[in-house]
């Protein structure tokens, strides 16, 4: 019977150095905006010649990484999103102005015969085809429609040749039908004669003239000029040459594309982030470590072993899976760490009540301690499922729902509930099975950790509250605190960040102090009245940190407000620079309430199929309640609510059904092993039942959100607030919101599958109930130890 605890151990052995093999090998991938760098989300249009949809987008993506790679960035990445978007990542960038200056621009380059160099008139009818520009001297210019485009062009390269002058130029090598098409159109404009301008031939980069050369008087009338390449000359200083020839080398872009969202961060800030994620993490896993081995001794030691093995797991998980490490998901990899430790909980807990119920004489029989363990590792089972799974839902709708570093988060925090689940039911039972067998333990098995039920639930055993026979008051003051959440809202209004409004959010540190007003003042005087400027300082005092979030500016306009805060700022440097466009906004609100809404159907949905619709009502409600709270504190704070907060809201939901799916979980057993019981004394009393270990769970997840929001720094800090106000909430919900509802709904809508259950759930009345169904505890197989102290040795 050994053989399965040998498998197990094997395989506890296998993964950990797997784990510390990819570890120790392979590095991870950072997100920008933990690397530093530049990101750039381009839509494309469609035309009436041309549609945006996925071939068209492709095809573009693949003239934008020709672009890219003759930038010579390192390690750039060029992704479509959809149909029609293309999300370009540019790491160690900076300056986005030349990013988006030779990324983002549409590139139509085309070659048009010059009708006229004399001014229109506005109310002109032109020809078909033909338009008004000004050429590159800033004269009107007349053109004819479009002979050929960049299409035709196969290399461009800007050179200088000391033998012809100073100046640079451009030669263009075409390609297919481009020689061609350029030899006809060099031939029509030799016809004219020289000095006229119609012996000019306009080369038109997006509407804009970037030369228009006379065709060379060598060049006899309809012959044209020969030979698959040519030069373009103008007064080209070196790097208008290199990006002119890096824009037409890459050809041009098959649909007109637009930057709808644009990111930038600084180099030290993603250090920062790391560094300051990495102490919250150490922080956070030693007093959790010291808090579960406080309470569980032995065991609860072996599980902190467990859990710093979870955090080698996951790490390698993720590295092996080739996934992107953004901010958020720094975040999710430490929170999952507290939570990690809720399968442990729920196991010794329910080890402990088994331990507990045996008799005195065979508390020392050598299998009394190996098991209770394993019983509390089958009772245990269902509610470790079921709370893995509503977790999984929530960052399963990030990934999906969600756009940028937060979808990080979804994946980071999938990650570690998997890496926790395979930490807990398979390292940290191997542990602790082998721990439970020796013989010192056996022979003290208060030191285990299992033995003995504690203070807590001695009392409440014995004298727990009826905390169900108050439940009306209990939703009196949920409604209340939901009442106050919304005038929060009403009153104080959200502030909504530049993902969900639009608009572009800058964020500068100084050298030296500057006061908000000093910040302030020179952005007005820089042309920008209407910007919202803000400032912190980690010290309390004068700013170091100054964010500037106005409506759409132009990268040189968003240089101008660096420069203004320069003049009293000292030096000052770019920590991050979010351009989101006003369409993206309206999308992004719109993908955060279906993902809110979704999130709570499908938690609402699985929880009604795995217990019961009146459960799922419960928890659905409940989750709505948790959100809406942590939403009305930061409404009342002033706090922003941005993307980063739709990550920490629909784990809020994750962590809120948590204790509501362990309380139901362990309604549904006593209503098998006590049919006879009103549901609102069996409501009442798996609550006590499941009292410590909520307590135990929490406090060992408010661990490490304490240090996320201590240590965390400016980039987490609101978002590990969240989550702690969303742990606490939920907490308490679980039992004074989700129950009270329960009950209520029970009563109006009892369970006509089962008669064993009083017409009125909250009747107390003592006497027999009518039973159909069997009341045998379905774990009741399990052996616990026989009656002498001849036991078995090992579980069966």
């Amino acid at each position: 019977m050994r053989a399965v605890p040998v498998v197990r151990a094997a395989l506890a052995l296998a993964v950990i150095a797997t784990s510390l093999f990819v570890a120790l090998t392979m590095s991870p991938r950072l997100g920008l905006d933990l690397r530093g760098g530049t990101q750039i989300v381009l839509q494309g249009k469609s035309t009436e010649t041309v549609e945006a949809n996925a071939d068209a987008t492709d095809r573009a993506l693949s003239v934008l990484r020709n672009r890219i790679d003759a930038l010579g960035v390192t390690d750039p990445s060029v992704t479509r999103s959809g149909e029609n978007r293309i999300i370009i990542e540019l790491p160690g960038v900076q300056d986005p102005r030349e990013a988006a200056e030779v990324v983002g621009r549409t590139a139509q380059l085309t070659f048009h015969p010059v009708v006229s160099a004399q001014p229109a008139a506005e109310d002109e009818k032109l020809p078909k085809g033909q338009q008004r520009l000004v050429d590159e001297d800033g004269q009107p210019l007349v053109v004819g429609a479009s002979v050929m485009t960049g299409e035709g062009v196969g290399d461009a390269a800007g050179l200088n040749d000391p033998s012809r002058g100073p100046g640079w130029f451009v030669t263009i090598d075409f390609k297919d039908a481009g020689g061609d098409a350029w030899r006809q159109l060099t031939a029509d404009a030799a016809c004219a004669v020289a000095g006229d301008p119609q012996r000019r031939i306009a080369i038109v980069l997006d509407d804009e003239v970037i030369s228009s050369p006379q065709v060379d008087p060598s060049i006899a009338c309809d012959v044209g000029m020969t030979g698959s390449s040519t030069e373009i000359t103008g007064q080209f200083s070196a790097g208008q040459a290199q990006d002119l020839a890096v824009l037409i080398k890459g050809g041009a872009l098959p649909i007109p594309v637009e930057v709808i969202e644009q990111r930038t961060v600084g180099p030290t800030l993603g250090a920062d982030a790391i560094d300051a994620s990495i102490k919250a993490a150490i922080v956070g896993l030693i007093l959790t470590g010291l808090f579960i081995t406080l309470v569980y001794r032995v065991v609860g030691f072996l599980a902190t072993l467990a859990l710093a093995c979870y955090a080698l797991i996951s790490y390698a998980f993720l590295v092996m899976l080739g996934a992107t490490l953004t901010l958020p998901g720094l975040a999710g990899f430490v929170l999952a760490i507290g939570m990690a430790i809720d399968a442990n909980v729920l196991v010794f807990e329910r080890a402990r009540e088994e331990f507990g119920a045996l008799p005195p004489q065979r508390r020392n029989g050598q299998g009394a301690l190996p098991n209770a363990l394993k019983t509390g590792f089958d009772k245990a089972w269902t509610a470790i499922i079921d709370t893995n799974v509503t977790t999984l839902l929530a960052a399963g709708l990030l990934f999906f729902l969600a756009t940028g570093p937060v979808r990080g988060f979804g994946v980071t925090l999938s990650i570690g509930v998997i890496a926790s689940m395979v930490s807990a039911l398979i390292i940290a039972r191997v542990f602790t099975e082998w721990a439970v067998r020796r013989q010192m333990l056996r022979r003290r098995p208060g030191l285990s950790g299992l033995a003995g039920n504690g203070r807590l639930r001695q009392w409440l055993e014995t004298s727990g509250p009826d905390l169900m026979g108050r439940g009306r008051i209990w939703l009196g003051v949920s409604l209340a605190i939901v009442v106050v959440s919304v005038a929060g809202i009403l009153v104080r209004g959200l502030n909504l960040g530049v993902e969900f409004t639009g608009g572009r959010l800058l964020t500068f540190s100084t050298s030296q102090a500057v006061t908000a007003d000093q910040a302030r003042e020179v952005v007005g005087e820089a042309g920008f009245p209407r910007a919202v400027v803000q400032t912190s300082s980690p010290t309390g005092g004068a700013a170091e940190t100054i964010s500037v979030r106005t409506e759409e500016l132009t990268n040189d306009e968003a240089l101008s407000i660096q420069e203004a805060l320069g003049s009293i700022g000292g030096e000052v440097s770019k920590e991050t620079d979010e351009l989101i466009g006003p369409s993206l906004g309206d999308e992004l609100r719109t993908k955060a309430l279906i993902a809110l809404g979704a999130a709570i159907l499908a938690q609402m949905i699985y929880l009604a199929l795995r217990f019961r619709w009146t459960f799922g009502i419960s928890a659905a409600l409940t989750m709505f309640h948790d959100v809406l709270a942590v939403v009305g504190i930061f409404a009342w704070l002033g706090k922003p609510i941005d993307g980063v907060f739709l990550a920490a809201a629909l784990t809020v939901i994750g962590l809120s059904v948590n204790d509501t799916v362990v309380v139901f979980d362990r309604v549904r057993e006593m209503r098998r092993s006590q049919p006879g019981e009103p549901f609102g004394r069996v409501v009442n009393n798996a609550i006590l039942q499941t009292v410590p270990r909520t307590i135990n769970t929490g406090l060992g997840a408010m661990f490490i959100l304490a240090a996320l929001t201590v240590l965390g720094g400016d980039s987490l800090t609101d978002f590990a607030l969240a989550l702690l106000i969303g742990l606490v909430v939920g907490t308490l919900s679980s039992v004074f919101t989700a129950s009270p509802l329960a009950i209520g709904l029970e009563r109006f809508w009892p369970d006509d599958t089962r008669t064993d259950l009083d017409p009125d759930p909250d009747d107390n009345r003592p006497g027999p109930r009518p039973v159909t169904r069997s009341s045998v505890d379905p774990y009741a197989h399990i052996p616990s130890g026989r009656t002498d102290d001849r036991t078995v040795d090992a579980p069966r």
